[in-house]
């Protein structure tokens, strides 16, 4: 029968590891399957004669390799326990061994190439919390649609008492909230005590058997007041599908990310997945504008609703509808209460954060709690095309950085207003420099030999590796999902592929060569410099280099059509070239591919404040009469709405040829009229405690100062005459010159000084003052 795994652990009885696969059938039953294993990594057989003696432990001769081509044994034992315990005292002697770090499951997975789909046959059980226990089934690698389902749960609770007013779940058959009142209500199981509430509650979750369950600031608030409250009443926290009890990883400041283990399913805080870096370029919330991460704002930008009270106060308000004890008033505090959880479920549904993280399991078969660990999903990845080729991979271990890597190559621009500026992009560069020069930790070599290729003074063997190998399918795959138009699996692949120069980089990672990223980096500074170098050559000026692109100006005598066929051409010579060059000098196919981006029709950098070179990352420009910016004010967030709407309209006026005398007047004088107060909030966020802002202190950390209790990391102020005010408590009016001086000045001033002018003169009035 096909499933869908969707966690996996270990235990240990009568002294035995014992692998439990948790998941979903395609008949909609939830199973665990439950594998005997035998615990085990590899040394090198040369230091056999170091090897502890403990009870039970096989010593195997194996056909498998290090890098280094040396042979090695496998070491098996009875239990995780005696493995960590016999690894522990071969690492005090500083013996290498090999593979020893990972844990019984994702050995297991690694060891049978499975990922998130599989097959399962075998003879099963039921049980009080799972459909089908599987004991010792037969399980392969499968390929088909994974299956899972999902409970939103939210809770209300007294903010002063800290008791329970009511719970709600959200599921995609089961709409419900559970809650201490002694009224009948719509959509709601009402109790007349928190104990029978909570176990009400319990009863239900486990009857809905959810894989993943998930909320809004789910682990630091909901989960870890329902694991007090269990406590409270003595009722076991055991929310997975098994009797353990969950365990809760609460980070005590908003600068880590807090966790959650209950047995069989998955934990997902829905906030954290719409913050994460990895996610927020995602097609489907890329485009989204959040003022700041609460649900409100994002269920505003996503789903275009969101919650039922919306009041500032809406602590005391729902405490005043709980205590009001009316039908009506405990009604309207339900439906509340089930509305948060329905924005959270279908902020997921449709941004498909989950379709994109089961898109990630199935590409590199780590579980969805690994959904962002790069490191994991490389070592899932490599460790077992490494296994195809009878290699062991070193156990992971932290390597400290002697020197810095060096960094992506950015050219200082020359600051100026342009007309037709080509960008040309190498596509997924990072990858294809790996891909093509064929770096990978299995080709290092320390020495040059007739079979090498140098690159950076760097060794590697000149026949494909694991890691090129591994991008070559993932970039096949890739390409497939373009052809069908599945922009989800087409994001994880790339996301995936561009991941694997900063595992490489990362001194946590097992595989971690000094000289081996920094050959990546410098080899990608390399492939820029030679590009411009080369379009220069056919008489074009290369004004800005950034990482992986080049902008050309292509000069304003060309009309658009004129410029897109040059842009064109281009790239088609930059991709010839290479092809030449790699099979001259390397030996080796050219996986190098420029792309023709677009075409800005007019295009702005700015000067660095106080000099006369470029700003670097910094620029806007028009295409198709669009305005797109990068770096500057309008796109970020600690400017004010205010400034990053004038900043816009004036980079429109200037791009269309329109004098922008007149606007910068108009906006002065509504700003110092009050007109822009709505927009003149600033919205910060602390990067850590407020405790530790010792040596200076930021606006936003003294507005975070002045409030009673911070209940979020991002602070919104305004600058009044007394200094800086959080929002929420503003006493004195707005200081306008502060925001003139620091806000609207800057943004004119770095337009202004392009075109030979200065904003002191437009706000003095000076006869002068005219800008074409």
């Amino acid at each position: 029968m096909k499933a869908t795994i969707v966690a996996a652990d270990h235990i240990t009885e009568d002294n035995k590891t014992l692998i439990r696969l948790f998941g979903r059938l395609e008949n909609d039953q939830s199973f665990v399957a439950l594998l005997p294993h035998k615990s085990h990594f590899f040394l090198e057989t040369k230091e056999k004669k170091h090897l502890p003696k403990i009870p039970k432990t096989k010593t195997t001769p194996t056909k498998l390799k290090t890098f280094d081509n040396a042979p090695v044994l496998k070491i098996s034992t009875e239990n995780q326990t005696d493995l960590t315990n016999l690894v522990k005292t071969l690492h005090e002697e500083k013996i290498h061994t090999y593979e020893a770090d990972l844990k019984p499951a994702q050995r297991f997975l690694i060891d049978n190439d499975i990922k998130t789909t599989i097959e399962i046959e075998g003879d099963y059980e039921s049980s009080q919390k799972i459909d089908r226990v599987y004991q010792n089934p037969t399980i392969t690698a499968s390929q088909h649609q994974p299956k899972v389902n999902m409970a939103s749960i939210d809770i209300e609770s007294d903010k002063d008492t800290g008791e329970l007013i009511c719970i709600g779940i959200y599921t995609e058959k089961t709409k419900k909230v559970f809650m201490v009142s002694k009224h009948e209500l719509k959509n709601t199981n009402s109790y007349k005590d928190e104990t029978s509430c909570i176990e009400a509650f319990r009863a239900e979750l486990a009857k809905e058997d959810p894989d993943i369950l998930t909320g809004w600031n789910f682990i630091d608030f909901d989960l870890l007041y329902l694991k007090a409250a269990f406590a409270k009443h003595k009722i076991p926290y055991d929310l997975g599908r098994t009797n353990d009890p969950g365990r809760l990883r609460i980070q005590a400041n908003f600068f880590k990310t807090s966790s959650a283990t209950f047995p069989g399913r998955q934990v997902i805080d829905a906030l954290s997945l719409i913050r994460d870096p990895f996610l927020k370029e995602a097609p489907t919330i890329k485009k989204a504008n959040f003022e700041s991460y609460t649900l409100e704002n994002v269920s505003q930008e996503i789903l275009g609703e969101g919650k039922l009270l919306k009041s500032k106060d809406r602590h005391n308000e729902i405490e005043d509808l709980y205590t009001k004890d009316t039908k009506a008033s405990h009604q309207k505090l339900a439906d509340y209460n089930l509305q948060d959880c329905k924005l959270v479920y279908d902020i997921l549904e449709k941004t498909k954060m989950l379709d994109l993280a089961i898109e990630r399991t199935q590409l590199t078969g780590t579980t969805l709690n690994k959904l962002t660990a790069s490191i994991a999903a490389f070592d899932s990845l490599y460790i077992r095309e490494a296994r195809k080729r009878g290699l062991v991979s070193p156990s992971s271990h932290y390597t400290r950085k002697e020197e810095r890597i060096t960094g992506g190559y950015v050219q200082n621009p020359d600051p100026g207003i342009y007309h037709n500026v080509l960008v040309l992009d190498f596509k997924s560069l990072y990858p294809s420099v790996l891909r093509t020069f064929n770096i990978d930790p299995s080709s290092l070599r320390e020495k040059k030999s007739k079979t090498t290729l140098e690159l950076e003074d760097v060794h590697y063997e000149n026949t494909n590796g694991i890691l090129p190998n591994i991008i070559e399918a993932l970039h096949k795959a890739r390409e497939e999902t373009k052809k069908q138009n599945h922009e989800l699996a087409s994001y994880a692949i790339k996301t995936i592929m561009n991941s694997f120069w900063g595992v490489l980089a990362s001194p946590n990672c097992r595989y971690f060569d000094f000289d081996m990223a920094n050959s990546i980096t410098k080899t990608a500074q390399a492939t820029i410099k030679l590009t411009a170098k080369e379009i220069e050559k056919l008489g074009h000026e290369v004004i800005y280099s950034d990482t992986d692109s080049v902008f050309v100006h292509a000069g304003s005598k060309l009309n658009k059509a004129q410029a897109e066929k040059l842009g064109k051409s281009l790239q088609e010579h930059i991709n010839a070239f290479y092809q030449n060059h790699i099979k001259k000098n390397y030996n080796r196919e050219s996986h190098l591919e420029l792309e023709f981006e677009k075409l800005y029709t007019a295009f702005m950098t700015p000067q660095v404040r106080g000099k006369k070179s470029g700003a670097k990352k910094r620029y806007a420009g028009l295409v198709n009469n669009k305005l797109e910016i990068t770096g500057l004010e309008a796109v970020r967030g600690d400017w004010t709405e205010a400034a990053q709407e004038f900043q816009r309209q004036l980079l429109m006026k200037v791009f269309t040829n329109t004098p922008p005398k007149t606007y910068i007047k108009n906006t002065i004088a509504d700003l110092k009229a009050g007109k822009l107060d709505a927009q003149l909030i600033y919205r910060k966020s602390l990067r850590k405690p407020l405790e530790e802002y010792t040596k200076t202190t930021p606006p936003h950390v003294k507005a975070a100062r002045k409030l009673p209790e911070l209940e979020t990391n991002i602070i919104e102020y305004v600058v009044t005459t007394d200094g800086p005010e959080p929002l929420q408590l503003q006493k004195h009016k707005l200081d306008y010159d502060h925001y003139l001086d620091k806000q609207f000045k800057p943004i004119a001033t770095q337009v202004l000084e392009l075109l030979d002018q200065d904003i002191e003169d437009i706000i003095s009035g000076s006869t002068q003052a005219t800008l074409f």
